[in-house]
């Protein structure tokens, strides 16, 4: 094996380092090991503006910088010539153990700039809960209420010299390169929490299409599976179906000995009961070992000339650090090379018989899994508290009920039973607190209340001592609404409402985008076309009255028929 194209271990001012040889700009990176998944959702936000406000004093720089929050880590990376990259780490390491809190106000308001352009999906939400991994589904509605000392001692706590990792990409380190960072120790990996009673598991939301995700044991064999998987529903369902544009899978590693396959099939309305039908048949016949030699060949290579590539110890370097800080070995090129090509169809039949037990579905709203042997993920809970009890003044039969150890919402389900949604106090992860008096308490199930005093007929007592039974920690002070919601009161306790339950309006995925952009523009075009007939069409003399009124008619059902797929995605979903 060439020595050039391993990496090596070393150290820089006691942080472990990893070295690989490369020409060209000297690329290098600072890996810490904190991330979303160790905050909380009522300070949701926190390590993303630290890594900002590391990254303030580096201002306008002619090299290539930057800085990413993950799920466990947080990335500081930089490409340039030798005395710029030196000077970028030296400088974010400065910032790290003093920062600017005279940009903190400012970073804020970028940061909420940020998350009203970021697409984040339910799928963490529905299966981790409101805590750990689950956090990347939720806004950050921690950083409005952190003050200076939150910020500076959120830093001393993770972002430390025994939490750190350092990657070099060059022709050697570069020289006075001196890292200095506060004393602390490793932190281990955040728990992996679930809010699954059961899987698999499916739940109903969107119109984007069919979206999976297994958790599978991290081995190469579940690699090569995730590629399998992606050319089997391509084949399915774009190559021989028709009914899908886009296939996809990924393969993410915990980094603790665990990883997430997701797979994803988009989906016209009218050929949603298709994707879904052929999606589950793919995964079918993955799980009784339908799995060719000439797929997994396909795979392996693509795989095997990635590791043999001239870059590919460089392109290693990020996964590598990671690895380290989670305590795993640093693999060489020819450990991998030797997994890879022991893999066999069995083994890839194994990794599918493993997603299947694991598995998460999303699937369109208004459609079902149970019938593919999917049980419903959770929309209420198997319990409400005792208390006060106040009826809705929409006379409804839903009611919350406000108790010593927290709160629930009482209503029918839809198949006519008495159902809740409660969230305790001890487990609610954040309450959000507006002036007008409004609450939403999410739980660390992720099951939702919306507190409005006005619908329930609440009163000022109560609410107080409401308020006081929340943990100082979970709550989250929010400035005036523009626009004060009604609450939605469903029966069910709320399955898929604002009012209760799981949150209904999801972000609106870039599929979604382009369909209300295709079908609003389509639907317009054919509305112009309906008013120039209805407007003029009545006075031409080759057009009876009957045949107006008739053309006029159906120009105007197509207009609406195109237009609402664009108005369900809009009312079902939100931009930010």
């Amino acid at each position: 094996m060439n020595p050039q194209a391993a990496i090596h271990p070393t150290e820089v001012d006691g942080i472990p380092t990893l070295f690989a040889y490369a020409t060209g700009p000297v690329r290098a990176g600072l890996v810490f090991r904190v991330g979303v998944a160790d905050e909380t959702l009522a300070r949701a936000g926190v390590t993303h503006l630290v890594e900002h406000l590391a990254l303030h004093r580096q201002g306008l720089a002619d090299y290539h910088f930057n800085g990413a929050t993950k799920a466990a880590f947080t990335h500081f990376h930089v490409e340039g010539a030798e005395h710029e990259v030196v000077a970028y780490l030296q400088g974010v390491c400065a910032s790290l153990s003093d920062l600017p809190m005279e940009r903190l106000e400012t970073e804020k308001e970028i940061l909420r700039t940020e998350e009203s352009r970021r697409e984040v999906g339910p799928l963490p939400l529905w299966r981790y809960g409101a805590q750990g991994h689950g956090l990347v589904s939720y806004p950050e509605w921690g950083v409005r209420n952190l003050r200076p000392e939150d910020v500076r001692d959120w830093a001393r706590t993770w972002f430390t010299q025994g939490n750190a990792v350092l990657w070099v990409a060059g022709e050697r380190l570069p020289a006075g390169l001196s890292l200095r960072l506060p004393a602390g120790g490793r932190r281990p990996l955040p728990a992996v929490t679930s809010a699954l009673p059961a899987t698999p598991a499916y739940f109903s939301e969107g119109k984007g299409g069919v979206l999976l995700d297994a958790v599978v044991e991290d081995t190469t064999a579940a690699r090569l599976y995730a590629g399998v998987l992606e050319r089997e529903l391509s084949r399915a369902l774009r190559q021989e179906g028709g009914y899908s544009y886009t296939t996809a899978t990924d393969y993410a590693s915990r980094r603790d000995g665990f990883a997430l396959v997701t797979a994803f099939a988009d989906a016209l309305p009218a050929k949603q009961d298709a994707v879904l039908g052929g999606f589950v048949d793919v995964l079918a016949g993955l799980q009784v070992g339908r799995i060719g030699q000439a797929g997994l060949e396909a795979v392996r290579t693509r795989a095997d000339g990635a590791l043999t590539a001239p870059d590919a110890a460089v392109r290693r370097l990020p996964g590598a650090a990671e690895d380290l800080l989670a305590g795993r070995p640093v693999r060489s090129t020819d450990e991998l090379r030797s997994e890879l090509w022991a893999v066999t169809p069995g083994h890839l039949h194994a990794v599918a018989l493993e997603a299947a037990g694991t598995a998460l579905l999303q699937v369109p709203a208004g459609h079902r899994a149970d019938w593919a042997g999917y049980t419903e993920a959770p929309t209420s809970s198997t319990y409400a508290v005792t208390g006060r009890r106040f009826p809705s003044v929409r006379g409804d039969g839903t009611a919350l009920v406000v108790g010593d150890e927290g709160i629930s919402v009482t209503g029918r389900e839809k198949d006519g039973t008495e159902g809740a949604v409660t969230v305790l106090y001890r487990a609610c992860a954040a309450m959000l607190a507006w002036p007008d008096g409004g609450r939403r308490l999410v739980g660390t199930d992720a099951l939702v209340i919306e507190v409005d005093p006005g619908l329930y007929g609440v009163d000022a007592h109560t609410m107080a001592a409401l308020d006081a039974a929340v943990p100082p920690h979970a709550v989250v002070s929010l400035p005036p609404r523009e626009q004060r919601p009604a609450p939605q009161a469903a029966a069910a306790a709320g399955a898929g409402t604002e009012a209760s339950g799981r949150p209904a309006p999801t972000r609106r995925t870039g599929g979604q985008t382009a369909a209300v952009v295709v079908f609003g523009l389509l639907g317009g075009l054919f509305a112009f076309f309906a008013l120039l007939l209805t407007v003029f069409g009545a006075g031409d003399p080759e057009t009876t009255t009957g045949e107006w009124l008739g053309i006029s008619g159906f120009l105007w059902g197509v207009a609406a028929l195109l237009a609402w797929p664009a108005v369900r995605i809009l009312r079902r979903t939100r931009r930010v």
